[in-house]
């Protein structure tokens, strides 16, 4: 059966994996799960990952036995996208968490899209 919000699909596996306590999960490759997995990584909110033939494979990040990613909110939908431009982007939870936006220059972190003042499309807060 087809996904139809492939990122939302990403971030429950994440959820589910981390109350699974699963070393790693296994999620359908696409351009633009792999560079949020990229920008997961560069944040500090999972370990590693990889890109293989059709899947990446996340490993989790997790503290004292907790796991890193303490929740995931999608924010677009099919149904109802949310754009935001270069000074209404959010701080998720007072700096704490991070927001991932899909611009004219490809998937990016909140911060690096208010320092190369661009807005685009919010995809998901993570925290």
């Amino acid at each position: 059966m087809p996904v139809t919000d492939p990122v939302a699909d990403m971030l429950a596996r994440l959820r589910n994996g981390h109350q699974a306590l699963h070393a790693d999960v296994e999620i359908p490759l696409s351009r633009m799960k792999a560079d949020l997995a990229r920008i997961l990584k560069e944040e500090g909110f999972v370990e590693d990952y990889k890109v293989g033939e059709y899947t990446i494979s996340i490993k989790l990040k997790y503290v004292d036995g907790r796991p890193l990613i303490a929740g995931a909110r999608k924010v677009s939908t099919p149904g109802r996208r949310v754009y935001v431009g270069v000074n209404e982007i959010p701080r998720v939870r007072n700096g704490l968490g991070i927001c991932v936006l899909s611009t004219s220059r490809g998937v990016m972190e909140g911060s690096r899209a208010s320092s190369e003042n661009v807005g685009g499309e919010l995809l998901c807060e993570i925290w």
